[in-house]
């Protein structure tokens, strides 16, 4: 297969934790092609989606881990699959995005994960699909009703809803003077939804992120454990990964969302799980293939390579 690949500017990643250029390592090591380009170098010429492009060889170091060859102008039709792994915010940049791979989409090109999809499910939103699932939450850009439901849970957590990396989380209490303040901040005075979850106290225990392959749950999860003193147990803000086997409730949970995924087109995804709860469903450029490889002796890309190579069905 020719490959075409959609991410941040591979001269920024690291590496030895990057999911995608583990996917992209993988898909070397079975014979296909891949080729790199980024959201800016994606443009519509009438109505053909192209890319300027470069076939990339790729290197398991971490220095000199790639090699580039000439960037050509190419339509995105003829790729046989495009990874779009460009990491949030979703904001008119990332939606356009979609809007011009959905183009390629509509002839053939199999887009992963699926552009309807990635902009109809909401990471954070996309919960309330499994009410049964999700802790206590509730969305509003209402200072009055979001007031309510910290009075109501008493210890809660805040955030954004189209940020990543446990950007702008805040937990508050009931009674937290800088209550009004967090509020008008996240919601810029009332204009922007937000979500307010339930603070679950097993976030000690770490935020688990299930890996999800067209439905199916890899077996393993890494327990994101924060810090000492903090509420984020993400690994850009911070946190530790521990790779854990999946419990009976993680793989329940697994099982309530995955047919949907598939039905969806959603093939790679990343459940966060804390306690007994979903909280984010992550469509849009899941990690933690590293480090759970590296603990487990797994090969996560290639299981997800594997999928493609059977082709949609």
């Amino acid at each position: 297969m020719n490959i075409l690949v959609v991410m941040d500017p591979i001269d920024t990643i690291k590496p030895w934790k990057d999911s995608t250029f583990a996917m992209m390592l993988a898909a070397q090591r079975r014979g296909h092609r891949c080729f790199y380009t980024t959201t800016a170098d994606l443009w519509l010429d009438q109505a053909q989606p192209m890319a300027a492009c470069a076939a990339v060889e790729v290197f398991d170091r971490h220095e000199d881990y790639y090699r580039l060859q000439s960037w050509q102008h190419q339509p995105i039709t003829d790729f046989d699959v495009v990874l779009m792994r460009q990491d949030p915010p979703f904001d008119q940049r990332y939606l356009t995005t979609t809007h011009l791979l959905a183009l390629a989409e509509n002839t053939g090109t199999w887009v992963v994960n699926n552009t309807q999809a990635v902009r109809d499910c909401n990471e954070k939103l996309f919960t309330a699909w499994f009410p049964h699932c999700m802790p206590p939450t509730r969305v509003s850009a209402r200072a009055d009703l979001l007031r309510d439901f910290i009075a109501q849970q008493q210890d809660t957590i805040l955030k954004p809803l189209h940020a990543m990396g446990g950007a702008g989380i805040f937990r508050v209490r009931h009674g937290d003077p800088n209550t009004s303040v967090i509020i008008e901040t996240l919601t810029q005075n009332g204009r922007m939804p937000i979500m307010a979850q339930r603070y679950l106290a097993e976030i000690r225990h770490g935020d688990k992120r299930i890996l999800m392959i067209d439905g199916e749950p890899i077996p393993y999860a890494l327990a994101r454990i924060p810090q000492q003193g903090e509420t984020r147990g993400n690994l850009a803000a911070g946190g530790s990964g521990q790779g854990i086997p999946l419990s009976e409730r993680d793989r329940w949970l697994a099982q309530q969302i995955g047919p949907t995924l598939k039905e969806k087109g959603l093939v790679f995804v990343g459940l966060d799980v804390i306690g007994d709860y979903v909280t984010e469903i992550n469509v849009t450029s899941p990690t933690c293939i590293r480090e759970l490889d590296a603990q487990f002796n797994l090969d996560i890309a290639g299981e997800l390579i594997r999928r493609l190579e059977q082709g949609r069905g």
